[in-house]
């Protein structure tokens, strides 16, 4: 049974620019699945190793076929947690930044998506598009950047991609990566300390038109961000966590 979408933040700013598919040429790689599931057996073993997730409503990611999983983002933590607590390897769409030195290969070896932010990177469209047209799962910080977590503002790209290949969304909370600093690395959270990892139900963005208008994408971003918004709000309840970093 599907919840109905709480109160979210719909009158907050929703950026609105939509990326539209292109050839990425002879030269893009196809993002690995294999390299995918590689790197979800490198997220469990530091994951668990380093800290003890809790894990609620894994059961709610389909089993099979393309899903979205859309993501807060307070800390850098939050993507490789999710890749070692999902129940299946995750593509994530990450800032091309990262991508430097030995981390290039090894981010594109786990089949990880760079993506640059300043403009519409067709490359990355295209290779998010080949995931789901594959039956993976693609992870999206759809806030765009690290910040309060909360979902406030959403980029257009999300419900881009989900009406796009027809894919459904599943909201994901993470709270606690941020909430502690660390004593040995101030940069992240307590080691052994417990990072919730919260799985909302599954949902359609579009409205069963088909559309892919702007107005259509625009008007599905806000019912993205009025479900991921509800799911953030009873994931807290939930865990009685908070997504920011206490100062």
């Amino acid at each position: 049974m599907r919840r109905h979408p709480g109160r979210g933040e719909a009158g907050r700013r929703v950026t609105t620019s939509a990326p539209r598919a292109g050839s990425a040429g002879p030269d893009r790689a196809t993002p690995s699945a294999r390299g995918a599931a590689v790197g979800r057996g490198i997220g469990i073993g530091l994951m668990y190793g380093l800290w003890r997730p809790r894990v609620l409503g894994a059961w709610r990611v389909p089993a099979a076929g393309p899903v979205i999983l859309a993501v807060n983002h307070a800390h850098n933590l939050d993507g490789p947690m999710l890749m070692g607590t999902a129940p299946r390897p995750v593509h994530f769409l990450i800032k091309q930044e990262a991508f430097t030195g030995p981390l290039d290969p090894f981010l594109r070896g786990i089949g990880q998506l760079p993506v640059d932010r300043s403009g519409t990177d067709r490359t990355a469209v295209t290779a998010a598009l080949d995931v789901l047209a594959a039956g993976g799962v693609l992870g999206i910080f759809p806030e765009g950047t690290r910040g309060g977590g909360d979902f406030a503002s959403l980029r257009a790209g999300l419900a881009y991609f989900a009406v796009r290949a027809g894919a459904p969304i599943v909201p994901v909370a993470v709270l606690g990566s941020a909430e502690r600093r660390g004593r040995l690395i101030s940069a992240l959270p307590p080691l052994r300390g417990r990072v919730d990892v919260v799985f909302g139900d599954a949902f359609e963005a579009g409205d069963g038109s088909g559309r892919r208008t702007r107005t259509a994408l625009d008007e599905a971003t806000v019912r993205i961000q009025e479900r991921l918004t509800a799911h953030l709000e009873n994931a807290r309840r939930l865990t009685g966590r908070r997504a920011t970093l206490d100062t």
